[in-house]
């Protein structure tokens, strides 16, 4: 029994036993996408929001597969999970640092540079970042990558802001 079963969070064991992490050597070629969509729900917008398809299922319940190699981690498919399950993770930059692209939903939205502290899939601090990019998508979910230590790319599933006071409130 994982702790999926007990309280609905997605460990990292799962996610290894599912095979649903990408390759070390392909996280560092660039931004990729990691589905931490392991339940067996009627849901296939990932699919369907994948340019490059890239992402498949075996029918509309079955857990969705990242071909890792076609993945360009442009991150359609994040913006338009309706889950908020579905994450960019890159460590191109080579120097100790890591980036990681959440989806987000709350106000006030952060702004690059802003400090934030890491949180990790259970919602514990696990240390500080920094946003360095924030989009918005047309229906108006948006995805903040955070730079954050590389040992934590697998780890940090969402963030707080320490110092929000220039955030935007929409």
């Amino acid at each position: 029994m994982n702790e999926q079963d007990n309280v609905g969070i997605v460990d990292i064991e799962t996610l290894r036993k599912l095979d649903l992490i990408p390759p070390l050597n392909r996280m560092r070629r660039g931004s990729v996408a990691v589905v931490e969509c392991v339940e067996e729900i009627p849901c296939d917008v990932c699919v369907a929001a994948c340019p490059v398809h890239a992402i498949t299922k075996e029918d509309i319940n079955s857990i969705p597969r990242v071909d890792f190699d076609k993945c360009t981690g442009c991150g359609s498919c994040l913006l338009a999970c309706p889950g908020l399950a579905i994450f960019l993770v890159d460590l191109s930059t080579n120097n100790g640092k890591g980036r990681v692209t959440i989806p987000y939903e709350l106000l006030p939205i952060p702004i690059k540079g802003e400090r934030v502290t890491l949180l990790d899939r259970r919602g514990e601090p696990i240390g500080e970042g920094k946003v360095v990019k924030v989009i918005k998508s047309a229906d108006k979910t948006y995805a903040v990558t955070i730079e954050i230590e590389e040992d934590k790319i697998m780890e940090v599933r969402f963030f707080r802001v320490i110092k929000n006071e220039n955030s935007l409130s929409l």
